[in-house]
């Protein structure tokens, strides 16, 4: 797919926008004031695969803590603030490497410029973030309540004012729950601006529904160009948002590497525990950092071709399974013993 054009934002040691691959990025639900415990959930992040984090900072002992915390990871850090525009000019001098903030919650005019200033005196980026929970009361008016088109110009509003003071080092995010709602919104501000977008579908929920909601909503959004980074928002442990958001960029084609396992969804025909060797499989294939497909079949109907088709291939039979790689039967093998032999075969192609 054709990429629609951004201009390009630095973010620590990263760049977006442009030509440039579109980043994971998540955020810790440890304290930020909690440095430990912080450093070492971004480590874990990272070691998944997260290359943008974002820490909240609502006190300015959390402020403070971004200082130490940067100290101790490797990728980039956004501080997100709301309310008290101090804490994001402390969050700069701590060492943010941007800040997230809704200019329509920080304050008068004078308070938002401040935050301007020292971002242009440190060349830090500011992302400007609307949602749809926090859309203005005039706006509601306007519209009738929450709608695609309201929170695209209460974002452009909040970048004009912005850009009226000086400066454009910005990335915008306009987030809704709902999903087409949020295509919508992405959609129309797509065509008003050259900033890069960050891109998500918030509150999405737990990681059954939460997944499913941002599979669609990023996939609409993604499939049409637009976005330069995400975060898959869930109910629960940030590492998973890391592997949904990898999986996403894959099946769109928008990002390659990492092991890919296809499975078949079981049958009355299936002999072996397809369920948990599957599971034992998607397990096993994160330790390798390959670019192969791996496929778990379990029936003699599709499972010969299918996993032909794949470069590791598991086609099972009455409490076995026979063992193909690309496209030849290597082996039959006791059910049993089925993920040690895919072990040996990713561990060979490893070197």
């Amino acid at each position: 797919m054709e990429r629609k054009k951004t201009n390009t934002v630095q973010i620590g040691g990263r760049l977006i926008g442009g030509n440039h691959p579109i980043l994971i990025q998540s955020m810790t639900n440890t304290r930020t004031e909690d440095v430990a415990a912080t450093v070492a959930q971004i480590r874990e992040l990272t070691r998944a695969g997260c290359e943008i984090i974002r820490c909240a900072v609502p006190t300015m002992e959390a402020a403070r803590a971004l200082k130490e915390i940067k100290r101790q990871i490797s990728i980039p850090l956004v501080a997100d603030i709301h309310f008290d525009y101090r804490l994001a000019i402390a969050a700069m001098e701590y060492g943010a490497d941007k800040i997230r903030i809704n200019p329509g919650n920080i304050g008068d005019e004078k308070r938002v410029r401040a935050v301007v200033d020292c971002a242009r005196e440190r060349e830090i980026p500011i992302r400007v973030g609307v949602n749809s929970g926090s859309l203005e009361k005039p706006l509601l008016e306007k519209y009738g309540g929450v709608t695609a088109k309201g929170l695209v110009e209460s974002a452009l509003e909040k970048v004009k004012l912005i850009e009226d003071m000086g400066y454009a080092n910005l990335v915008i995010s306009i987030k809704s729950s709902d999903v087409m709602m949020c295509v919508r919104a992405h959609e129309l501000i797509a065509q008003e601006t050259k900033h890069p977008l960050h891109v998500g579908i918030t509150e999405a929920g737990t990681i059954l529904r939460g997944n499913i909601k941002s599979a669609v909503g990023l996939g609409l959004i993604l499939g049409q160009g637009i976005g330069d980074t995400i975060r898959v928002s869930l109910t629960g442990t940030p590492v998973e948002e890391i592997k949904s958001a990898k999986l996403i960029l894959k099946t769109l084609g928008l990002r390659s590497g990492g092991v890919e396992v296809v499975s078949c969804p079981t049958c009355g025909r299936t002999q072996i525990d397809l369920i948990s060797l599957a599971s034992q499989v998607e397990t096993l294939v994160e330790e390798y950092p390959l670019d192969i497909k791996v496929a778990v079949m379990g029936c003699v109907v599709n499972g010969p071709g299918e996993a032909r088709e794949a470069d590791l291939g598991v086609a099972g039979g009455v409490g076995e399974g026979l063992l193909i790689r690309r496209g030849e039967i290597i082996k039959k093998v006791p059910e049993n013993e089925l993920v040690d032999a895919l072990r040996e075969e990713l561990e060979r192609l490893r070197g």
